[in-house]
């Protein structure tokens, strides 16, 4: 399983054809957000959305004429799946590709469409697993590890390269883990070519295996896992990855909360320009959080932007709410003529942009004569919805 800085350079050569050398830039309002000097690799502007790819390339490119006429098999939530289905259709060979029935519908649409033969199958990443394995194991498919794989892992490495070149005398770098092949490869190339280098890896909350290794702890096999950033969501974590990659070359594992990754999609989307789906976004959050052991220099790794717009929708509105930018409040007033004009005047003044206006007359709290009237408002930030809520109890609005 151990890979070399030299596997990763041959890596590159095997996938430099196809697979892009995505930017990697300085951000100022992600400097400004973390208070250091952070720049971006923006693996999200790679073929199919993410980095995937480049790990399915360098592997199936080595295969033999035999194991290519036998098509390959792998399991994913999406990236995975779709790194291997362009790569495999660029080669010339047959996919057949196992996705969560919860994965993203673009996701499954996209796989399709890169040529892939798509089964549906499990709530989760570990249950696509083990159908996959399964259907290889009848089939005489080439199996495409997503990160228990050198190859693989040499293939996510060439992002490491990619960032040395950009900036040579980095502090720390954010990598997301959900398997662990991507931030393995990526630590395994720039504690080589920058030892003082600090790797640090994100998980979500939700699926916390890895950091709970990380932390000697027992993984717990019996919670849900379910999370925003499905690309990370994997219950069960590779004690493989750990004991030959990630417990000797990554500093410290952080997780994030699903409310953190949303805010951290909608702080990149108004203030980076940029579309991230969870697992890419889980970076920032946990960077966020890491503060001052990030360095003077810092490089957060988006690992992809394939987000399902439906879900975009829910994530803005949660992200809107935790940075104060919506809120909703609930008052109890006299049900009479003139209560409702009175509290949108108090709104109006207080600069709030109501969205959406709800009564209720008949919650067993009420008493006769009382409605509550719930409030969606556009605020500015939390010390404007304190203003707000202040002056509603100003004039005597009792404030649920």
């Amino acid at each position: 399983m151990k890979i070399t800085i030299d596997d990763v350079y041959a890596a590159r050569e095997r996938i430099s054809g196809v697979a892009r050398r995505t930017p990697t830039e300085a951000s100022t309002p992600i400097s400004q957000l973390l208070g250091t000097s952070a720049f971006l690799k923006y693996e999200n502007l790679q073929l199919t959305g993410s980095f995937k790819i480049r790990g399915a390339l360098n592997k199936i490119s080595t295969l033999s004429e035999d194991e290519k006429k036998r098509g390959v098999i792998a399991s994913s939530a999406g990236n995975h799946a779709q790194g291997v289905a362009l790569s495999a259709s660029k080669l010339g060979v047959k996919s057949t590709i196992v996705m969560p029935t919860t994965s993203s519908i673009v996701k499954q649409e996209a796989t399709r469409n890169y040529g892939a033969n798509v089964i549906l199958h499990g709530e989760i990443y570990d249950e696509a697993f083990q159908k996959a394995k399964e259907i290889q194991a009848s089939s005489g498919a080439v199996f495409i590890h997503p990160f228990e794989d050198p190859l693989v892992m040499a293939g996510q490495g060439t992002i490491g390269l990619e960032i040395h070149e950009a900036v040579k005398d980095l502090d720390s770098v954010v990598v997301a883990i959900g398997g662990g092949g991507l931030i393995s490869g990526i630590a395994t190339s720039l504690k080589k070519l920058n030892p003082k280098i600090k790797v640090y890896g994100a998980v979500a909350a939700n699926a916390p295996g890895m950091s709970q290794l990380f932390k000697g702890e027992n993984p717990d096999l019996s919670r849900n896992c379910m999370s925003i950033a499905d690309g990370i969501a994997v219950k069960k974590p590779s004690g493989e990855m750990y004991n030959n990659y990630i417990r000797g070359l990554v500093d410290d594992v952080v997780a994030v909360s699903e409310d953190d990754i949303a805010e951290s999609i909608v702080f990149l989307l108004e203030r980076a320009k940029c579309v991230v789906e969870g697992s890419g976004a889980a970076t920032l959050s946990a960077a966020r959080q890491l503060g001052k052991k990030l360095g003077s220099q810092t490089c957060v790794v988006l690992g992809g932007g394939n987000i399902d717009l439906t879900l975009m929708a829910e994530i803005l509105d949660r992200g809107l709410t935790r940075n104060g930018r919506m809120v909703k409040i609930s008052v109890v007033v006299d049900d009479r003529p003139g209560s409702l004009s009175r509290l949108t005047k108090i709104l109006a003044e207080t600069g709030a942009n109501i969205l959406q206006v709800e009564h209720d007359r008949i919650d067993p709290v009420l008493q006769i004569r009382e409605t509550r009237i719930t409030f969606s408002l556009e605020t500015k930030n939390r010390q404007h919805i304190e203003e707000i809520r202040t002056a509603l109890g100003a004039q005597g609005v009792r404030i649920l």
